[in-house]
């Protein structure tokens, strides 16, 4: 299943509630896992970014639905990064030659 890491920053709505934050992540675990994906790892962060998530979904679209459903609620900005195993990495690279 691809790889997926998102960088999150609160809105000013979401630090305003960010005692709810701990319930958020496990609503959107939850909702993600609904979608057929799964956290690998969350970090609240220090400097550029909020947090760093890790997660697993069956395709782009999915990830794309799931980021765009985080956004809706208002509480994250996000950007996503899909991620590439060192494997598939290293298949890319040889395909060049």
């Amino acid at each position: 299943m691809p790889t997926y890491v998102m960088l999150a920053n609160w809105t000013d709505q979401g630090v305003r509630t960010i005692e709810d934050g701990p319930k958020r992540v496990d609503i959107a675990r939850k909702s993600l896992e609904d979608m057929g994906g799964k956290f690998m790892s969350v970090y609240m962060t220090m400097g550029i970014h909020d947090m760093v998530i890790t997660y697993e979904a069956p395709d782009d679209a999915v990830a794309a639905r799931f980021t765009l459903m985080l956004g809706k609620q208002g509480n994250v900005r996000t950007q996503s990064l899909k991620a590439f195993p060192e494997e598939a990495y290293r298949q890319i690279v040889n395909s060049l030659r």
